[in-house]
């Protein structure tokens, strides 16, 4: 299981990855029209961005399908889609009406107006449906793109057996759904419509949880409740769509959109950054320098593009206590910005640029800069506060550090990429233990034959920030946003050398 989750936060990335596009499409398309008053360009460019913002639902579909299959074939992709269309067809409220006995869609909504509302989310943004068909496309895949029907039937057999299965069953899940979903779209709504009751104090929470759950990857399915169109609140796109545009901010099923957004900016862009400078002055005299360089770069990624595991996995074991403090002021940092109603919004993560291309949607977002300038002082207070007082372990005050690969740090180019795939290669035991190498945004996720016969003090000589045991054969290697050209470089490696049979 642990496995099954690791696979799907790292497949979750791929479609999470398209949202830049949007991003940058939308931003610059609102930027003009603040100009303009809305012509020709801002609405093509706007109009482009909700091709991504308005089919969240088929990208995660295949995106999930694709990234979850046994070796990340193209026919589990079209099994994801396919997969996801089943119900968007058997369950849109003209079809589901004549299902369920009603006359159409109209006399649905008139006599049950909760059901009507719970099929009318069957689009191409529902992330759950999206989610759902994904997972069992990848898992008919898995199962089925080996097998062998006989002679007469032998043009379905393999990879085109999969798509024929996946909607045989995504037919049955549908047909389950057509009674159960009405039940757990209201249960999902009503989760959402609970933490929107609590206005600024249930985004608190929620920020709260969010930084908490990073550890074990299970952020993705709490945001997908508040960023997507799973119990309604759906808002990411809200803001983008320009609810909040101008003014103050519309209020839409009980809540400003941008709340759950807004409060993320002062901590990535200020905040942690202010904390990673109070982790460098409290290291070692001779370690400074190393740190310092450490948490230059990871402080610069989280204020430009909002990627804070790098800064976040450099303290987040050796000094949970500190991290745990971190996610108590992120939550009161979102509590802050949703009851003063200062909004902003991202579509990758509250980095600068992401802050830049929201401005012309959000409300006040200036004000997010004062306070993330107030947080960033009580960051580094709070901090430096604590590191002295309890004696913290942050990175650079470990009594016994090893000593950085200097061949490494030297290197530039793809020259670095390659040595560092090499040495972290060799320090997981080469090819009697590598199994298989993948990557997310910032992690290389391993999967080994035993994880606890890894040499974990080569791996620190090699500079990066954190290394993470997930259990016996599982492990993961906080590296950077640069993580794709050391997978990559690893992967070479690992197809020249092969890998060792089982025993």
């Amino acid at each position: 299981m642990k496995e099954y989750i690791q696979r799907m936060g790292r497949s979750l990335m791929l479609p999470v990855a398209c949202l830049p596009a949007a991003a940058l499409f939308v931003g610059i398309g609102n930027w003009i029209a603040s100009f303009t008053g809305g012509d020709v360009v801002s609405t093509f460019l706007t109009t482009a961005g909700g091709a991504v913002l308005n089919n969240l639902g088929i990208l995660f579909a295949v995106g999930l399908a694709f990234g979850m299959s046994r070796d990340q074939h193209g026919a589990a992709a079209l099994a994801g889609l396919v997969g996801f269309l089943t119900p968007m067809t058997l369950l849109v409220p003209d079809a589901a009406s004549k299902f369920l006995g009603y006359a159409d869609a109209a006399k649905m909504q008139e006599t049950a107006l909760n059901t009507y509302n719970a099929f009318s989310k069957m689009n191409n943004g529902n992330v759950f449906i999206g989610i759902l068909a994904g997972l069992i496309a990848a898992a008919m895949y898995n199962k089925f793109h080996e097998v062998k029907l006989p002679a007469a039937l032998s043009f379905f057999s393999g990879k085109r057996l999969v798509p024929i299965v996946t909607v045989a069953l995504m037919s049955v899940v549908s047909l389950i759904l057509l009674f159960i979903w009405p039940l757990v779209f209201g249960w999902l709504t009503a989760f959402g419509e609970a933490i929107m009751s609590l206005g600024a104090v249930g985004a608190g929470i929620y920020g709260f949880a969010n930084r908490l759950l990073i550890p074990t990857g299970l952020h993705h399915a709490l945001n997908n409740v508040f960023w997507f169109n799973i119990a309604g609140i759906d808002d990411i796109a809200r803001f983008w769509q320009g609810a909040a545009y101008q003014g103050d901010p519309v209020t839409i099923a009980g809540y400003h959109p941008g709340m759950y957004q807004a409060g993320f900016f002062p901590i990535m862009m200020f905040g942690l950054p202010a904390g990673a400078f109070a982790i460098y002055k409290n290291a070692r005299p001779e370690r400074k320098k190393a740190i310092g360089s450490l948490m230059l770069a990871a402080g610069v990624a989280a204020f430009f593009t909002g990627v804070t595991e790098p800064l976040e996995f450099s303290f987040m074991f050796v000094a949970f206590p500190l991290y745990v403090v971190h996610a108590v002021l992120t939550g009161i940092s979102v509590a802050v910005a949703a009851a003063m109603n200062w909004t902003s919004g991202f579509n990758f993560s509250a980095g600068f640029v992401d802050f830049i291309l929201s401005w012309p949607l959000a409300h006040k977002p200036y004000m997010l800069i004062v306070q993330g300038l107030v947080f960033a002082v009580i960051y580094y207070f709070v901090f430096d506060f604590a590191i002295k007082k309890f004696n913290l372990m942050t990175p650079g005050r470990e009594p016994e550090e090893a000593v950085a690969d200097t061949a490494i740090t030297e290197a530039k180019g793809d020259d670095k990429y390659t040595l560092l795939a090499s040495r972290l290669y060799e320090a997981l035991g080469g090819k009697s233990n590598v199994v298989s190498v993948d990557s997310c945004t910032t992690r290389l996720r391993l999967i080994l034959r035993d994880a606890t016969a890894v040499d974990t003090e080569a791996i620190k000589k090699t500079g990066v920030p954190a290394i993470k045991p997930i259990d016996k054969t599982n492990l993961q290697i906080i590296v950077g946003t640069d993580v794709q050209f050391v997978a990559d470089e690893m992967n070479r490696i690992v197809a020249r050398e092969g890998i060792a049979p089982k025993a």
